[in-house]
């Protein structure tokens, strides 16, 4: 059997014993802050084990693709993967062991047809109702071995959630394989035997503490690896030489000139760019962006790691799309999200490989050095500040070069990594400013699990009349609040939107007979209490009042416009730039809304241009904007776009735009009737938030309008102050001609004081920098002189002196010479010996004034 028809016939399988089969999640895992990655087929379902969800259907099945970053560096050999397909069965307080056991062991000897004699069952120490079973089934008893929690315990997915002990099948390969020991049994590393499936009993929840409570309703989650699967199937004892790999393995062999199975290091490095490939495509197409930490850290490991092991195999030139690109053809029927974004996935690998390959060499060189130099060293340690700047400066992950040390006998100072990996987190901490989310505490969150879930009635009214259901004051609840207190507000039926889905809350106020709650933010809890926040502004409001919730209707109707202009906005993106393009975020206010989306590079003016446009054109044609809840699976078939990562229930809230539509996309949030409410679509700015990832800023209505007319004011400024500026030059550029014709004029009122030439003469209004000018020029064309020169400027004297180098080398001082001048006008100057300047008071007293500069220099003489 293919991986394909194993991977159909499981699900037929458990079709038949009455399961809903559930597609695959994202890798992203959606609300689970303890997931980095999904790592098992139940991550999906916890909600439900934990009894926080209704399930869908009592008994699921799907295939899930899961990532383990725990296997990275293990990579290589012939069993590890990161990427991989897990063929799972669940029951949600439906069947337990008996039925669990039973199927499993059917479809195993039944439907694949795999001989009962090759097939080994590991049970956990205790479970002796779980050996009972099995040995119903006809397993041997000395085929059914127990181990302890290392081996049959399955902890949760992440630091907490639902977990119980398990029981494994494993097949063996046979005693020629492996370490050939008599005492050779399952779980042995030797690589006999190879574990296909796992049943894991559901019986325990356990806290972050490690605490475990029982569940009230026991379940089963169950995990078949299909790689592992196919492996037996086609009598492979590695999964690298199954059809699943054997398409990759063959390609990197024409690129590369090697062949599979003749050198050992070879073999290795063919299978780390084989299996990095479909993880790098697989992560990418569900939304992981290369980044510095996180998830996006994983897949940039990745990336480096593969490109790392294809330079090895000689592959100078970039590969890893083209080998993306297979995997995308060979897994898109499957999983279409490939195809889907296959063109976004092979445009980002290319990118990503060049930004890495500009570095490569040279880090490959400097890590050489280091490698060198701690193998001479005593501690046989590359330093950790020496592996921080190789992944700072040169992009090498430090488990690369952790990897790369090892292959040499050596090791890295990781301590020092982390320690200089701290300083840097500590200096982009200090950089950034961090806003508190003010949503509720977790006792909060336990506390509304005592009160009914709120009825939101926003869709159809602003305006509601209800009881008070509850109040939280420090998220405890209490009987009454009064005026000045902060609270929580839980009505049994509200108008407000809580914050969620990128739209911000409703603001508005509640009042009752006794007491008045502005309302200043609105969140929805988990179990669907919507808690309405704000100060008593005046009376008090106690538990049972009956109260009337009013929402504020224009900004309720300004954040509509947003939302629906975020849809749009969408749509035209996408007609634009491409089909890969898709929301990673968004921000709908009042005032603007800011849309956030996957887009490798800077736009365009003109691709902005055409954008705004396309939103404006759907906005003159008046479209109407429906919404209807229908089934999940009837939404995504009909291609109604859904939020990349986000988890869905069974009903679903499509918003259309236009008939046919336009835009149809998942949404819960509030929308205008019709796309002429928004009156206008104006971008206010575009710009990269990260590798890969693009920001739009945008206003509608009176926010565009006002956007514009601040426009229309700067750029009118602007041109008046340009207007402003070439009058002045031209005015100062007529003023300096003329006072070119003034010095030619001033030349010949030039006298001789006691063998000094003086220059003491009024000229007509000019400005300070005018005068400067003139006594440069005249310096300029009578060699040795002493200059005073005096004006009316904004209605008052104004006098300037300047005197020659050779005559204040004898003594001569212009600041002394313009103070004696300006005195005699009722004001006072002073300056450099060469240059000086004055003024006074009263205008007719400036030729009387600049007399004085005759008797200075007689003076001066004496």
């Amino acid at each position: 059997m293919t991986g394909d028809e194993i991977r159909a016939a499981y699900l037929d399988f458990f079709k038949e014993k009455e399961h809903r089969v559930i597609a695959s999640s994202s890798l992203i895992p959606h609300g689970d802050p303890t997931l980095l990655l999904t790592s098992a087929g139940m991550v999906q379902f916890k909600p439900y084990f934990l009894g926080e969800e209704k399930p869908l259907a009592r008994r699921l099945a799907s295939v899930q693709k899961c990532f383990r970053t725990t296997d990275i560096e293990s990579v290589g050999d012939s069993s590890h993967l990161t990427f991989f397909e897990m063929l799972g069965n669940f029951s949600i307080g439906d069947y337990f062991k008996e039925e669990a056991i039973a199927w499993a062991w059917e479809f195993v000897t039944g439907r694949l047809g795999i001989q009962s004699e090759r097939l080994w069952v590991t049970i956990f120490l205790d479970d002796d109702e779980a050996f009972g079973i099995w040995r119903q089934t006809g397993v041997p008893a000395e085929r059914i071995l127990r181990f302890g929690r290392e081996d049959n315990y399955w902890g949760p997915a992440g630091d907490s959630g639902p977990c119980g002990p398990s029981s494994e099948i494993h097949y063996d390969f046979g005693a020629e394989v492996g370490c050939r020991k008599a005492n050779c049994a399952p779980n042995c590393a030797c690589g006999r035997f190879s574990e296909i499936w796992n049943l894991v009993f559901v019986q325990y929840n356990q806290d972050k503490e490690g605490r475990c409570t029982a569940l009230s309703e026991p379940g089963i989650d169950t995990g078949m690896g299909l790689e592992r699967t196919t492996a037996v199937m086609q009598g492979k004892t590695s999964v690298y030489e199954t059809d699943l790999f054997s398409p990759l393995i063959k390609h990197i062999s024409r690129l590369t000139g090697n062949n599979y199975g003749h050198d050992s290091e070879t073999d290795r490095a063919m299978r780390i760019v084989a299996e990095h490939s479909r993880g790098i495509a697989f992560l990418i197409a569900d939304g992981v962006m290369p980044a510095a930490e996180g998830r996006g850290y994983v897949l940039r490991r990745l990336l480096r790691r593969a490109a790392l092991f294809g330079r090895r195999l000689g592959l100078d030139e970039p590969f890893l799309a083209e080998m993306a690109d297979l995997t995308i053809k060979q897994m898109g029927p499957v999983y279409p999200e490939l195809i889907k974004r296959g063109d976004f996935v092979l445009e980002l690998i290319g990118l990503e490989e060049a930004r890495f390959d500009d570095t490569l060499v040279t880090g490959l060189v400097l890590l050489d050095t280091l490698v060198a130099k701690a193998a001479s060293d005593v501690k046989c340690k590359v330093s950790g500040q020496e592996a921080f700047k190789l992944q700072d400066t040169y992009g090498f992950p430090v488990e690369l070069t952790r990897e790369i040390a090892a292959e040499r006998g050596l090791a890295v100072d990781m301590e020092g990594f982390e320690r200089e990996m701290a300083r840097q987190r500590e200096r982009a901490r200090k950089s950034q400013k961090i806003e508190p989310m003010g949503i509720p505490s977790a006792e909060a969150f336990g506390i509304a699990k005592m009160t009914k879930a709120t009825l939101f009635t926003g869709y159809d009214t602003l305006r509601q009349k209800t009881v008070v259901a509850g109040l939280l004051v420090d998220d405890k609840l209490v009987d009454a609040v009064k005026e000045g207190q902060q609270a929580g507000l839980i009505i049994e039926k509200t108008p407000f939107y809580a914050e969620m889905g990128g739209q911000v809350a409703d603001t508005g106020e509640i009042t009752g007979p006794d007491g008045r709650f502005p309302v200043e933010g609105v969140v929805q809890l988990p179990s669907g209490i919507i808690v309405h926040r704000g100060v008593v502004a005046g009376g008090s409001l106690a538990v049972g009042d009956e109260v009337e919730a009013v929402v504020d209707e224009a900004r309720r109707l300004d954040i509509a416009r947003n939302h629906t202009a975020t849809h749009l906005l969408q749509s035209a993106l996408r007609r634009v730039l491409g089909e890969h393009v898709q929301q990673r975020g968004s921000v709908v206010g009042p005032e603007r809304l800011r849309f956030d989306f996957s887009h490798l590079k800077a736009m365009t003016a003109d691709e902005l241009r055409l954008v705004e446009q396309a939103v404006n054109e759907k906005v003159r044609q008046n479209l109407p904007v429906t919404s209807a809840e229908i089934a999940y699976k009837q939404a995504i078939d009909e291609g109604v776009t859904a939020l990349f990562g986000e988890k869905y229930g069974e009903n679903v809230r499509v918003l259309r735009i236009g008939k046919p539509p336009v835009s149809a996309e998942l949404c819960g949030g509030t929308h205008i009737g019709v796309t002429g409410e928004i009156g206008l679509f104006q971008i206010l700015g575009e710009r990269s938030i990260g590798a890969g990832l693009r920001r739009i800023e945008a206003a509608t209505g009176g926010g565009a309008e006002a956007h514009i007319i601040k426009e229309r004011e700067d750029r009118l400024a602007e041109a008046t102050a340009r207007q402003e500026k070439a009058e002045t030059k031209r005015a100062e550029a007529i003023e300096l001609e003329q006072a070119r014709g003034q010095v030619e004029q001033l030349l010949g009122r030039v006298e001789t004081v006691d063998g000094v030439k003086l220059l003491a003469s009024r000229v007509p209004p000019s400005r300070p920098e005018t005068l400067r000018q003139m006594t440069d020029l005249l310096r300029e064309r009578l060699g040795s002189v002493v200059i005073v020169l005096g004006t009316v400027y904004e209605n008052k004297p104004l006098f300037l002196s300047a005197i020659t180098a050779d005559l204040v080398t004898r003594g001569f001082h212009a600041g002394k010479l313009v103070g004696k001048v300006s005195k005699q006008a009722g004001g006072g100057g002073g300056g450099k010996p060469a240059l000086a300047q004055g003024g006074g008071r009263d205008p007719a007293s400036i030729d009387r004034a600049l007399k004085e500069a005759k008797d200075y220099i007689n003076q001066f003489g004496k």
